[in-house]
């Protein structure tokens, strides 16, 4: 073979610095299990796991499928990768942490059904149509929620992605459940008729009608208010001072709703400084508390609203049920009834129009 000839076998062969060449040979660790190697190929990567004492075992060129061999061979493997084990996984996150109080109630709520379903399988082995049964007809007397439960599904599926226990997310592959918007806020004479029946049974009942009150003069939500304590009430500055939920990022716990007290709102703060005096308990921190003199829960104060909202029905106190959330929809329909514009309850003044606007006569000039 002449100097200047091609070696043989290497004709083909892509040309390579020195620096790919050692990179070649450069075992990769990056996300495996002790014991394990990852060596390059001209497509990929090949994967092997070393037993003490033993030959090595030849895995395959298939990452998350080796990783679950060597689990298996070590007995650790059972689990991996499943959404009960993501779920737990899910809460050790900076992410989750980063969540509000209220959004970490809800996905553990959201968890719960999730699990029954889901919770045995691999991340890896759930495809679109597991998914879309989900939505369709496992939860098809809960389409809203459903949806609710599907957003936690892929935020636990792209985990198993990012630790390498799964390949791609199929919840981003099916539509979700049409969601229709609430078109309704309470009527003035339903409301005041509630508000009344349950002012007029005091205790906790009456705390509970307040607190509804308070929703439909102010339009704040219920996470935003059911911690509410009295230092936060200035009446002398004539106003309530409220952090606003539902932030992102740099504004998130930034943004202070000041919120002025009206002469409705003062003759409430005035039956409510009446209600703390009859409890016997000056010291309470809160405005709207519970039995024991503290803030009610989410789930607490919802599962007392729907009780009430059961029974007001049944007694014909009112003629149509109603959320409370709805209560927000009622201050942004009044607000603009009475004052001729929309209140600013988000960054975003179309959000406030679109989902709590709820007039349904719209007046305008002639020329």
């Amino acid at each position: 073979m002449g100097a200047g000839e091609p070696r043989a076998g290497r004709r083909d062969a892509p040309h390579r610095t020195k620096v790919e060449e050692r990179s070649m040979r450069k075992p990769v660790r990056d996300g495996l299990l002790p014991r394990m190697e990852a060596r390059p190929t001209q497509s990929g990567f090949t994967y092997r796991y070393h037993p003490v004492g033993a030959k090595p075992i030849n895995l395959g060129s298939d990452r998350v499928a080796a990783i679950r061999k060597v689990l298996d061979l070590t007995g650790a493997g059972d689990d991996l990768g499943t959404i009960s084990r993501l779920w737990n996984q899910f809460q050790e996150t900076p992410g989750w942490k980063r969540y509000s109080p209220y959004t970490r109630a809800d996905y553990t709520q959201c968890s719960l059904k999730l699990l029954e379903i889901f919770g045995d399988m691999r991340a890896s082995d759930i495809d679109a149509t597991d998914v879309a049964r989900y939505l369709r007809k496992e939860r098809a007397d809960a389409p809203v929620r459903a949806n609710r439960e599907a957003a936690l599904l892929s935020n636990l599926i792209g985990l198993a992605i990012e630790r390498g226990e799964a390949k791609h997310n199929p919840c981003r592959e099916v539509k979700r459940n049409e969601e229709q918007p609430r078109t309704e806020a309470p009527e003035p004479a339903d409301f005041a008729a509630f508000a009344q029946w349950l002012a007029e049974q005091r205790g906790q009942r009456a705390m509970i009608g307040m607190a509804a009150e308070y929703a439909a003069s102010a339009g704040n939500r219920k996470v935003e208010f059911l911690d509410l304590t009295w230092s936060q009430i200035d009446e002398t500055a004539g106003h309530i001072r409220i952090k606003r939920a539902k932030q992102r990022g740099k504004k998130r716990g930034e943004v202070i709703e000041q919120i002025e007290i009206t002469p409705q709102v003062a003759a409430l703060i005035a039956r409510l400084k009446i209600a703390r005096a009859a409890q016997k308990n000056e010291d309470c921190l809160y405005v709207f508390p519970n039995r024991s003199g503290t803030a009610y829960t989410q789930a607490g104060f919802k599962a007392m609203w729907q009780k009430l909202m059961v029974e007001a029905l049944k007694r014909k106190v009112i003629a149509h049920r109603f959320t409370f959330h709805d209560l927000r929809a009622y201050y942004v329909t009044q607000h603009k009834a009475e004052r001729g514009a929309l209140p600013d309850l988000h960054a975003n003044p179309a959000t406030t129009a679109r989902v709590y606007d709820r007039s349904r006569i719209v007046k305008r000039k002639a020329l």
